[in-house]
């Protein structure tokens, strides 16, 4: 398959990227001679990251869609999270919604199914597929790029090609000459936890059908609504309740396991075609939102414009680089951070809130799938960067969900609240978000959310209030609960002291500095503790016991530096910065045994250092607040050779919804913000020779990089826009103004530049 797509892609020795110049590209197609022009999507590979762990979506869709349309493999397990992955060879169905990069497994909405022969209304097994409509195919069959996907399913001798808008998922079947062609419309089947709790279907005319999807899963409460319109008349239309594990059916329209089949005869070669829209709120809904975005039949002008869509995105970000594969890697990487959080709401503003009211005609774009825990990081500091349009749209919707559910979403999925993973993260997102100057939502009601949501009693919050810090005795994932609250309290902190909320400003920076209560002075590690004398025993820093200690998919040697607030007061407790980037460097180096029971999430490793996993993804860059930038440029150029590629296991653990690509996005362009909300992205080492990021505001920021090579890692010194630049980080303010950052690279370290005091990072700036 990689030798396949490989050829498609012409080998690109110069690429041109300044934003409104003409690029003269002699290997690339001349219709890409020009910026307007310019084919990004041809360097987008989605099957990276759909082997190992990396649990990406691979399918049909447009830039932060509400529909995902893309296979569903028969396999089921840890590494099936997204519905598929590389190692399989079988389709049970193209579902319409999909999650990308998670550690659970859901969705699978509205499965989609085209057989032939005598219908079959199970899915069969993979030791017996001729039990049920099971499909094998070759990936020398299948094809992927962004907005399309195609593959033939061997069984059936049918020709499948998927494209999508942001509510509507179009198939194009290609069948052979049967008087027995069927399709499948598949209410039961979910991924992962996902079970249906009641769908119905019903035959609205000869070409639609319509219905619902409620489901259970990792989402408690998941409904959708659909309705499916096809090119060609409905010949027969039925539909079944499964009533036993060995298929016994009855005729229903409503049902937990419910099948609808379309039968109807086919010429040879003839292509049948089917629009399915969805809507949180009402099949009516769907279909108006299939009439508002796909009013035709044209296939071919949907893929074009799905295609468009993402070309319009990635120009946002144009890098020069001599390497084709770094190519790949980073537009795939800028498409896996556009995947989610996804649209969830009508074309005419409609959805449903987490408190399973209908809002009707919302004045802002709502969404959902929002893995915080993960993307406050850098996914969202990204955001304001490339995707500032939309950033108010997420915070409008964090503050809906607010005022549904009584606080600001902690995993917040299809109108559901999972409460997945620790802290308060979306406080981060949000704080960024004013502290950066965005405007579009109620700003008094975005603290009174964040504050709200820090003085609650549950999650350990009651003894972070009462003690400073969660007993280890009372409540598991202890000491990442509270220095995640630390870093969020932090966050607080700054927006009160903003708004001029002095008393406010003085609590919460003292609830931002409890992350020294988990500080052992004599092991010099965080670790849990039972009371202000006692600690928990016995105490192993490399040790991780999955979801039952002190932590969450991570030990003491990965915790130890979470404290991305306050690097100074981190330096302090380690005793100076000699002896903090002594144990930082230790860090990439020790081994030892994190037991059975540790989180297989916990890859990527380097020492203790899991790049595969969030916790860990702010440390290499913490040597430049102890004036080592070298060091920083040593371990980033490392992880971006050596844990990223352009192959199908190109990633080092889960993609987490866009965070692992984030991290890869700033870190190549060379710098990151290691303080999610401080307005400051430390320099590490630029890994392209060129690159230019187009502002929603009009302005292009360019970067470039002299004397650029593996070898040449190093910054010797910086101007910006020509003028010397002695600091190791650059402001989000300097980057939205626009202008040029020139680095000049050299192969060994510089002891001068970024070194003095006053020029390194600090975790407050103001």
């Amino acid at each position: 398959m990689k030798q396949r797509i490989r050829r498609l892609l012409k080998p690109v020795t110069v690429f041109a990227l300044c934003a409104g110049l003409a690029t003269a590209c002699k290997s690339l197609p001349e219709e890409t001679s020009s910026t307007s022009a310019l084919n990004l999507t041809q360097f987008v590979d989605p099957y990276i990251g759909t082997g190992f762990h990396g649990h990406v979506f691979l399918g049909a869709n447009v830039p932060f869609g509400a529909v995902q349309l893309g296979p569903t493999n028969i396999s089921e397990g840890w590494d099936w999270c997204s519905g598929y992955h590389y190692s399989d060879s079988t389709i049970i169905g193209f579902a319409h919604t999909h999650l990308s990069g998670t550690g659970i497994g859901d969705l699978g909405d509205i499965s989609v199914m085209p057989t032939t022969g005598a219908v079959k209304v199970t899915k069969g097994t993979a030791e017996n597929p001729e039990s049920g409509y099971v499909s094998l195919f070759s990936h020398e069959e299948e094809k992927a790029r962004p907005g399309y996907y195609a593959v033939k399913l061997k069984r059936y001798d049918i020709d499948v090609e998927l494209t999508a808008t942001e509510r509507v998922g179009f198939h194009q079947y290609t069948f052979p000459k049967t008087d027995e062609a069927n399709i499948i419309i598949d209410l039961k089947e979910g991924i992962g936890w996902d079970l249906s709790t009641e769908a119905y279907i019903t035959q609205l005319n000869d070409s639609t059908l319509a219905g619902y999807r409620y489901s259970k899963g990792w989402a408690e409460d998941q409904k959708i609504y659909f309705a499916a319109v096809f090119s060609k008349p409905i010949q027969h239309f039925s539909s079944y309740q499964i009533t036993d594990s060995t298929g016994t059916t009855v005729p229903a329209s409503k049902g937990n396991r419910l099948k609808g089949v379309v039968s109807f005869a086919t010429a040879a070669g003839e292509k049948v075609k089917l629009k399915v829209g969805i809507s949180p709120v009402s099949s009516e809904n769907a279909l108006a939102n299939m009439k508002e975005e796909i009013p035709h039949w044209n296939f071919e002008q949907v893929v074009a414009q799905a295609d468009a869509a993402w070309n319009r995105e990635l120009q946002k970000a144009q890098i020069q680089t001599k390497d084709t594969a770094q190519l790949r890697t980073f537009y795939t990487a800028l498409y896996h951070t556009m995947i989610a959080p996804s649209i969830f709401n009508d074309h005419n503003g409609d959805y449903r809130g987490t408190d399973n009211k209908l809002y009707k005609n919302a004045p802002f774009t709502n969404l959902t799938t929002f893995s915080l825990w993960d993307t406050y990081r850098a996914a969202h500091p990204l955001f304001t960067i490339l995707q500032s349009d939309r950033v108010n749209d997420m915070i409008n919707s964090m503050l809906a969900i607010y005022q549904q559910q009584g606080k600001l979403p902690v995993w917040h999925l299809m109108g559901n609240e999972t409460n997945t993973m620790v802290g308060y993260s979306a406080v981060p997102v949000v704080v960024d978000a004013y502290l950066k100057g965005f405007t579009g939502f109620d700003a008094d009601l975005a603290y009174e959310a964040i504050k709200t949501t820090a003085m609650q009693d549950d999650r350990g919050l009651k003894a972070v209030k009462k003690l400073g810090y969660i007993p280890a005795d009372s409540e598991v994932e202890n000491v990442a609960k509270g220095l995640e609250y630390a870093i969020d309290d932090w966050c607080i902190a700054q927006m009160a002291k903003k708004m001029g909320k002095q008393e406010d400003y003085e609590y919460f920076s003292k609830r931002a500095r409890n992350y020294q209560n988990y500080f052992d002075p004599q092991t010099r590690f965080m670790r849990g503790r039972i009371s202000q004398n006692e600690w928990r025993t016995p105490f192993d820093p490399f040790v991780s016991r999955h979801m039952k200690d002190d932590f969450t998919e991570g030990n003491a040697w990965q915790y130890t530096w979470l404290v991305p607030h306050d690097v100074e007061g981190l330096m302090q407790l380690l005793g100076g910065e000699a002896p903090f980037t002594q144990k930082l460097d230790s860090l990439f180096i020790v081994e030892g045994d994190m037991g059975e029971e540790a989180s297989s999430d916990i890859t990527g490793l380097i020492g203790q250092y899991a790049h595969g996993n969030e916790p860990s993804h702010h440390i290499t860059y913490l040597y430049a607040y102890a004036g080592q930038p070298w060091k920083t440029a040593d371990k980033v150029r490392y992880i971006l050779s050596n844990l990223y590629s352009d192959k199908t296991d190109g990633l080092s653990g889960n993609e987490d919804v866009g965070q692992m690509s984030a991290w890869y996005i700033f870190s190549t362009l060379g710098f990151y913000p290691v303080n999610p909300a401080n307005g400051a992205y430390v320099f590490g080492s630029p890994a392209v020779d060129q690159a230019s990021l187009t502002l929603a505001n009009g302005k292009v920021f360019r970067m470039k990089a002299i004397n650029n090579s593996p070898e040449n890692r190093y910054i010797q010194k910086i101007s910006l826009d020509g003028r010397p630049y002695s600091k190791s980080y650059i402001l989000h303010e300097d980057i939205m103004k626009g202008g040029e950052l020139v680095f000049e690279m050299g192969s060994s370290p510089s002891y001068s530049w970024g070194v003095a005091q006053k020029d390194r990072p600090k975790s407050v700036l103001n």
